[in-house]
């Protein structure tokens, strides 16, 4: 999921050209900026595959331990940040597009959320609500009025949804009953022919669009930033560190021992992978949760804390990852093959859905304990990715979604 080409306005929804960002654009920000990004956005695709054919975290020790748990919920955090990112690479980085070229944008995003919400949907069919895309598309259309938003406007809006949003799906789902629920999904046509219905996608499923959206509003925020800029840099970094040491810190404070506990602890992965060939429903089958879970902050806990520590993650990686690519060129160079990973990620992430039954592996095993299946994905998806990129500018399915947003041009 590695770009290494300059950014396009008709790029994949999940990545961006790191070639792109090769290219520096006269006065505009530094290559480090989206090379940087698509380091980060490989990292997360390796820490996808990390856990769902990697082993349960009840099954890791020492080093290996702490690499499995951040990869748990982690990842696919990143993932969602990244996505928001990317949208302001569509819309306008510093500033927004308006008139025809801003109307040509939001036609651009609401076709790949079509797209993508379609694709999702397909692959839920088959692995269940694990499949992330289909909740992306869910995103993106609610991301289009924001488009226009500052900086600080979308930082803001990021953190009023933090604050309410988990709240307020604990209340819905304490008062939507089993028997309310099973109601909705009869007349809904999502819900019958992939398990992941439209409930699922707004509330109760893997990645919530209700608590989902903080995310994603998150990294249009760091989007509309200049990343290239030292002093933005360090401001970032000591936000990320104090978003991150503070959730996870109060939550400790306030839980005790267990609040920052995953559901890797019970040998499942986050998604609760359940078996490798159909995974089951969309929604967490758990017992209805009690008030005092709202102070925890494991993965995927959905919480206040565990929302605000996510983002505190996310921005450190991508910070992080710009600095490194900025300040290193050396390194920078030795990284080509993984940034071309974060650069086609939409085809890395589908990819190793595919390829898990075609290789024998079986995803979220509890007896899994070896991790040479992870790594063999991470560098399968390595070798693929430097090797398509000698002969083609895009990957395989983001040329395709990069296609398929050519009748937004129409748009007057």
């Amino acid at each position: 999921m590695t770009r290494i080409q300059p950014p396009q306005e008709n790029s994949p929804p999940l990545s961006r050209s790191s070639t792109e960002s090769a290219r520096k654009l006269s006065g505009g920000p530094s290559t480090g900026r989206l090379v940087g990004v698509d380091l980060a956005r490989a990292l997360a695709v390796f820490g996808m595959y990390i856990v769902h054919v990697g082993p349960p975290l009840s099954a890791t020790d020492g080093v290996a331990r702490w690499v499995r748990y951040l990869a748990d919920g982690h990842s696919s955090v990143l993932f969602a940040t990244l996505a928001g990112f990317s949208l302001m690479l569509i819309a306008g980085r510093r500033e927004p597009k308006t008139g025809l070229a801003g109307r040509q944008a939001k036609a651009r995003i609401a076709i790949r959320a079509v797209v993508l919400l379609a694709l999702g949907t397909v692959l839920a069919m088959e692995y269940g609500g694990v499949i992330i895309l289909g909740f992306y598309g869910v995103y993106f259309l609610l991301a289009l009025p924001l488009l226009r938003l500052s900086a600080k406007a979308l930082a803001v809006t990021a953190a009023g949804l933090a604050l309410v949003t988990p709240q307020l799906a604990f209340v819905l789902n304490a008062r939507l009953g089993e028997s309310v629920q099973q109601t909705i999904d009869a007349y809904d046509p999502l819900k019958k022919i992939s398990e992941v219905g439209v409930l699922d996608l707004l509330l109760t499923g893997f990645y919530p669009t209700i608590t989902w959206m903080s995310f994603v509003v998150a990294g249009m925020a760091l989007g509309r930033l200049d990343l290239s800029s030292v002093p933005v840099q360090r401001r970032l970094a000591a936000l990320g560190a104090a978003l991150t040491v503070g959730a996870y810190g109060l939550s400790l404070l306030l839980a005790g021992k267990d609040a920052l506990r995953s559901m890797a602890e019970d040998g499942k992965s986050s998604a609760g992978f359940e078996k490798a060939s159909s995974i089951g429903s969309g929604s967490f089958e758990a017992p209805r949760r009690a008030a005092s879970e709202l102070l925890s902050a494991g993965p995927h806990s959905g919480t206040t804390f565990d929302i605000v520590g996510s983002v505190g993650v996310a921005i450190l990686v991508i910070v992080g990852g710009t600095v490194l690519m900025d300040r290193l060129p050396r390194l920078r160079s030795l990284a080509k093959p993984v940034i071309a990973v974060g650069t086609m990620s939409l085809t890395a992430y589908v990819g190793h859905f595919l390829a898990q039954p075609v290789l024998g592996v079986s995803a979220g095993e509890s007896s899994q304990t070896s991790w040479i299946p992870a790594l063999l994905f991470i560098l399968g998806a390595i070798a693929f990715a430097a090797g398509w990129f000698r002969f083609f500018r895009r990957g395989p399915l983001e040329a395709l979604l990069n296609a398929s947003t050519k009748p937004a041009k129409h748009i007057r």
